[in-house]
């Protein structure tokens, strides 16, 4: 056993498989691990740290970035419309004073 008393159980060449199965298959990471007779935590935590070092962003998060572009467009639209209100307010009220 390695020191720090931690062992790989797995070899690379088997969990670079399974990472490009999760990645790759339509089944959920849950089923794909139970099918290799891994436990599925394992298997998350092998694809999470390879999307993190590989920079991969999943549809769940390309779905939360849209959402959330969305709200922030509307969001601006919003103050856009708020700030020529009282742009047109301020130009009324200096007419009215001189």
């Amino acid at each position: 056993m390695p020191r720090g008393g931690k062992r790989n159980a797995y070899p690379e060449d088997f969990r670079q498989s399974a990472i490009e199965l999760a990645l790759n298959d339509d089944r959920s990471i849950h089923e794909i691990a139970k099918e290799l007779g891994i436990y599925p935590k394992t298997l998350y935590g092998w694809v999470n740290k390879y999307k993190k070092e590989h920079g991969i962003i999943t549809h769940k998060e390309v779905n939360d970035l849209e959402s959330e572009l969305k709200r922030l467009k509307k969001e601006l639209a919003k103050v856009k419309m708020e700030r020529d209100i009282l742009k047109k307010a301020t130009a009324y009220f200096a007419k009215e004073t001189m």
